[in-house]
């Protein structure tokens, strides 16, 4: 008897799923045949409870034909948009970091244990003194030299205090470390690491740590109203190292930086181990020319110029932004002592915050993002909207030696940080690159063709990428754009890795590395992932390049097809794809 009930209770059970799955494949075909947007927007919930969200995929205003259409408000590639509810937040818990080999020590970068739970960020009271940041150049006026007397102080401070201090300096150059190495873990998901560099964390993430560094200096100085210098390598007249950081007697000193970069060098931003044989003014139009393509004619969105949309749950590394590729990792590079195998300190994310002029050379990449959102009026250079974006969240010490929890939403706005940039003439603006003369598009006119990828970079390779249509009739309020997507770049993380990616330009050898037809770079510092417990290895990511400015340039707008030379520099490298796409921002 017992038993026959049981039978039928089962029976009765499975009568209802069945059910239950007919009513759920009936809402699916009715949301489906009423509208496809209707069935994202009608379905989700029913969706995400039966399992089946990943299914889910976005509409837009306008169809594209070909190719796939990306929204920069939306976050970057239409297959991973959101509604949020997904933010990155760091997890109290720190642990052992992944170290190159041959590291120096110390080999673990976990700040003290907090005594209490993190408090929540609170903005600093208006009534605060402005700090004003100014430039630290090789020959400053009184003023610059006075601030960067500030400065030296404040890093002696630091250096003084106890190590076990989460302020003093041994501790906060273990801040980057910690967040570049897989120490820090996505709350929720123990096998991802919080990953700072190649995605939209990039510049908050900096600021951030920037801010809570000025701030702790500024106490320890009595100063309320210190700021940080910034190392102004986009113009001219900064375009070397500060001679405060050459004095071997300074607290500002690291010896292990390239003893070929001294002051009188002028930095190289395209710099990959090999010195260029050019004239200082050759050198300063080269860097010019890199800045307008990486703020300028590379950076019309914020997807492109920021860096792409990385969420809790994901693995790290979905692709840098224009600035954060390079100059920024190649003047760390250049920065770091070629002598040792890891290039510490700067040529390293586990090492970089051990030199005094990590936050300089930071502090003028933060005032490059605030440059980028008042270029020219542009109603474009916007930051993100996601809130994807705006809740994740970081980990620091402030100058009570409290933890705070920080989001990307805090620290928006510098003025309600209490901090300025001194005006500093942006002369790049006018820097467009000129067309490279008697280079041939098809040598000849034999065509490339098209090469079947993945394959591993060993040697230059050139081959032709198909254009999407233009998607017409857009609102006037929205711009697109057309990139150059290199997608699935994998590196082992164990060396440094530089390609070059050129456009219409067969004969590429005979283009200089700022000429018009050279789209951009992919510059790799190492990434240490090989902890067993790490989900994510090595890197693997993705690389954007603006089209739009260049194939005008070039007579290239009405072509079918873009052909592209991939150029290996250094590392090993293997790419997984080539096409081109359109963003559409607004």
């Amino acid at each position: 008897m017992a038993s026959g009930l049981r039978v039928a209770a089962l029976c009765a059970l499975l009568l209802c799923a069945f059910a239950a799955a007919a009513v759920v494949y009936a809402v699916l075909l009715l949301s489906v045949s009423a509208s496809p947007c209707a069935f994202s927007s009608m379905s989700r919930t029913l969706l995400a409870v039966t399992g089946l969200d990943s299914y889910i995929v976005p509409c837009a205003d306008v169809e594209a034909s070909a190719g796939e259409l990306l929204s920069s408000n939306d976050g970057g590639d239409a297959k991973t948009i959101t509604t949020g509810g997904r933010p990155i937040v760091t997890d109290v818990l720190c642990g052992k970091p992944n170290l190159p080999p041959n590291a120096l020590p110390p080999y673990h970068c976990c700040p003290p244990v907090p005594a209490s739970e993190p408090v929540d960020f609170k903005l600093p009271d208006p009534s605060e003194p402005l700090r004003t940041r100014r430039p630290a150049r090789a020959a400053g006026s009184g003023a610059e030299e006075q601030h960067m007397a500030k400065y030296e102080r404040a890093i002696a401070l630091m250096k003084a205090l106890p190590r076990s201090d989460p302020r003093s300096f041994f501790q906060q150059a273990n801040v980057h470390c910690a967040y570049c190495t897989g120490a820090y873990r996505q709350a929720g998901y123990p096998g991802l690491p919080v990953q700072i560099h190649f995605s939209w964390l990039f510049f908050p993430y900096h600021r951030a740590y920037l801010y809570f560094f000025e701030r702790i200096a500024g106490k320890l100085l009595g100063d309320p109203g210190f700021a940080l210098p910034f190392w102004s390598w986009d113009v001219p007249e900064g375009m070397r190292m500060p001679l405060a950081f050459a004095n071997a007697s300074s607290p500002l000193y690291d010896p292990l930086r390239n003893a070929n970069h001294v002051p009188h060098k002028l930095v190289d931003l395209d710099f990959m181990g090999a010195e260029k044989n050019y004239t200082d003014e050759q050198q300063i139009v080269h860097n010019l020319r890199i800045m307008y393509k990486q703020m300028i004619s590379s950076a019309s969105l914020a997807s492109l110029f920021l860096g792409q949309p990385y969420r809790a749950g994901e693995s790290d590394k979905p692709g840098a932004g224009t600035m954060e590729v390079y100059p920024h990792n190649t003047l760390h590079v250049w920065s770091g002592d070629i002598s040792h195998p890891n290039n510490e300190d700067m040529g390293d994310n586990y090492s970089a915050g051990r030199d005094p002029l990590f936050y300089v050379h930071h502090a003028n990449v933060d005032r490059l993002w605030e440059a980028w959102r008042h270029i020219r009026n542009n109603s474009f250079h916007v930051d993100f909207t996601d809130p994807d974006w705006l809740d994740s969240s970081f980990l620091f010490y402030d100058e009570e030696a409290r933890l705070v929890r920080i989001t990307v939403r805090d620290i928006l706005d510098i003025e309600k940080l209490r901090y300025a940039y001194d005006g500093v003439d942006l002369p790049w603006l006018n820097a467009r690159p000129p067309i490279t003369p008697n280079v041939n598009l098809r040598n000849g006119g034999t065509s490339p063709g098209f090469i079947r990828f993945p394959i591993y970079l060993n040697m230059a390779l050139t081959t032709e990428v198909r254009r999407p249509h233009v998607l017409h009739n857009l609102p006037k309020k929205m711009i697109q754009d057309e990139v150059l997507v290199v997608e699935h770049i994998e590196t082992d993380g164990t060396s440094i890795v530089k390609f070059d990616v050129f456009v219409n330009a067969r004969e590429y050898e005979k283009v200089n590395p700022s000429g018009r037809e050279m789209a951009g770079s992919f510059v790799c510092m190492k990434h240490n992932d090989n902890d067993d417990n790490l989900i994510s290895k090595g890197v693997n990511t993705t690389m954007r390049l603006a089209l739009d400015e260049i194939l005008e340039d070039l007579g290239a707008k009405e072509d079918a097809t873009v052909t592209v030379s991939l150029v290996p520099r250094h590392g090993k490298v293997k790419i997984g794809g080539l096409r081109i796409d359109y963003i559409v921002g607004e």
